[in-house]
Protein backbone atom coordinates (compact mmCIF):
# COMPACT_ATOMS: atom_id res chain seq x y z
CA UNK A 1 0.00 0.00 0.00
CA UNK A 2 1.43 3.21 -1.33
CA UNK A 3 1.60 6.32 1.00
CA UNK A 4 0.26 9.51 -0.93
CA UNK A 5 2.30 12.57 -0.36
CA UNK A 6 0.55 15.44 0.93
CA UNK A 7 1.68 18.66 -0.29
CA UNK A 8 2.19 21.46 2.62
CA UNK A 9 1.04 24.25 0.02
CA UNK A 10 -2.09 23.24 -0.93
CA UNK A 11 -2.81 22.19 2.61
CA UNK A 12 -1.60 26.00 3.19
CA UNK A 13 -4.48 27.09 0.31
CA UNK A 14 -6.83 25.40 1.74
CA UNK A 15 -6.85 27.17 5.18
CA UNK A 16 -6.45 30.03 3.85
CA UNK A 17 -9.30 29.80 2.10
CA UNK A 18 -11.29 28.45 4.91
CA UNK A 19 -9.88 31.48 6.95
CA UNK A 20 -10.96 33.92 4.09
CA UNK A 21 -14.82 32.37 3.72
CA UNK A 22 -14.97 31.17 7.36
CA UNK A 23 -14.39 35.53 7.88
CA UNK A 24 -16.62 36.79 4.85
CA UNK A 25 -19.37 34.37 6.87
CA UNK A 26 -18.52 35.65 9.60
CA UNK A 27 -18.80 39.23 9.22
CA UNK A 28 -22.00 38.55 6.77
CA UNK A 29 -23.56 36.35 9.86
CA UNK A 30 -22.92 39.38 12.05
CA UNK A 31 -26.03 41.21 10.93
CA UNK A 32 -28.46 38.08 11.58
CA UNK A 33 -29.67 37.79 15.27
CA UNK A 34 -29.63 34.59 15.71
CA UNK A 35 -25.82 34.30 14.28
CA UNK A 36 -24.24 37.31 15.91
CA UNK A 37 -21.78 35.27 17.60
CA UNK A 38 -19.90 34.16 14.54
CA UNK A 39 -18.96 37.59 14.35
CA UNK A 40 -16.76 37.58 17.71
CA UNK A 41 -13.08 38.21 17.13
CA UNK A 42 -9.93 40.24 17.66
CA UNK A 43 -7.94 42.25 15.11
CA UNK A 44 -4.35 43.05 16.43
CA UNK A 45 -1.25 44.24 14.32
CA UNK A 46 0.25 47.70 13.76
CA UNK A 47 -2.28 50.06 13.54
CA UNK A 48 0.05 52.70 12.27
CA UNK A 49 2.32 51.56 9.49
CA UNK A 50 5.87 52.11 9.85
CA UNK A 51 7.06 54.25 6.73
CA UNK A 52 10.94 53.60 5.85
CA UNK A 53 11.82 56.72 3.61
CA UNK A 54 14.86 57.00 1.75
CA UNK A 55 14.70 59.79 -0.37
CA UNK A 56 14.24 58.01 -3.33
CA UNK A 57 11.91 55.19 -2.43
CA UNK A 58 10.01 54.76 0.68
CA UNK A 59 8.59 51.62 1.99
CA UNK A 60 5.38 51.33 4.41
CA UNK A 61 4.99 48.49 6.14
CA UNK A 62 1.61 47.40 7.88
CA UNK A 63 0.04 44.08 8.97
CA UNK A 64 -3.23 43.45 10.47
CA UNK A 65 -4.62 40.09 11.29
CA UNK A 66 -8.38 39.87 11.97
CA UNK A 67 -9.94 36.72 13.20
CA UNK A 68 -12.99 35.21 14.33
CA UNK A 69 -15.24 32.48 15.12
CA UNK A 70 -16.54 32.08 11.69
CA UNK A 71 -12.68 31.45 10.23
CA UNK A 72 -11.51 29.57 13.35
CA UNK A 73 -14.58 26.95 11.78
CA UNK A 74 -13.29 27.93 8.24
CA UNK A 75 -9.94 26.78 8.67
CA UNK A 76 -11.10 23.71 11.03
CA UNK A 77 -13.44 22.36 8.21
CA UNK A 78 -10.78 22.82 5.62
CA UNK A 79 -8.62 20.45 7.49
CA UNK A 80 -10.89 17.99 7.63
CA UNK A 81 -11.63 18.55 3.86
CA UNK A 82 -7.81 18.42 3.21
CA UNK A 83 -7.14 15.17 5.40
CA UNK A 84 -10.27 13.18 3.09
CA UNK A 85 -8.58 14.38 -0.38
Amino acid sequence: MAVRDKSFWILLIFILSGLVIGGLLGDLAGNVSGLWWLSFGQQFGLENPFVLNLSIISITFAFTIKINIASIIGMAIAIFIYRKV
